[in-house]
C-alpha cells in the first residue's frame, strides 16, 4: 500500500519516482466503475455483448482509468495535495484477469505556486494502458 504521508514540496525533486502500484483487473472493478460513472455501454458489463463487438471480454472505461490514475498520484502526494490537472491517453485495453502496474516520476516542480507535475504510466500484459501527466498543488 502507498503511504498516506503528506509530501512537502521542499522534499520532492525532479526525477523522484513514485512507488509502483499493482491493480488487479477484475470484472467487479470494470463493471462497478462503469456503473458508478453511469456508463451503461454493454462492452463494460456484458461479456457476450463485448465478444459480439469483437473483444475477448468486457473492458475498462476511461472514467475508471481516470479515477485510478488520480488515486495513484494522490495517495503518493498525501492528504494535503489538491488535483489541478489530469491529462491522459489510452492505449491497450484493460481486460479481467490482467494486472495494471502504475509507475510515475516527478517531471517538474514550481515552488512559486506549489505545483508538482508527475508523469504516469499504467501498463498491463499487452503494453501501456494509460499514460499522461498529473499536476498537483502541495502544501508547503
Amino acid at each position: 500500500m502507498i503511504s498516506k504521508k503528506n509530501n512537502q514540496i521542499s522534499d520532492i525533486h525532479v526525477g523522484d519516482t513514485l512507488p509502483e502500484l499493482s491493480i488487479p483487473i477484475t470484472v467487479a472493478l470494470i463493471a462497478g466503475g462503469a456503473i458508478a460513472t453511469r456508463d451503461y455501454f454493454s462492452g463494460h458489463h456484458d461479456k457476450d455483448a463485448a465478444q459480439a463487438a469483437g473483444t475477448p471480454h468486457i473492458f475498462m472505461n476511461i472514467l475508471t482509468t481516470n479515477a485510478l490514475v488520480q488515486r495513484y498520484v494522490e495517495e503518493w502526494a498525501g492528504l494535503g495535495a489538491r488535483l489541478k490537472d489530469l491529462k491522459i491517453k489510452l492505449g491497450m485495453p484493460n481486460y479481467p484477469g490482467d494486472t495494471m502496474v502504475f509507475n510515475g516520476e516527478v517531471t517538474s516542480i514550481d515552488t512559486e505556486i506549489n505545483e508538482v507535475v508527475v508523469s504516469v504510466a499504467g501498463k498491463n500484459s499487452m503494453g501501456t494502458h494509460v499514460s499522461g501527466t498529473v499536476s498537483l498543488s502541495l502544501q508547503e
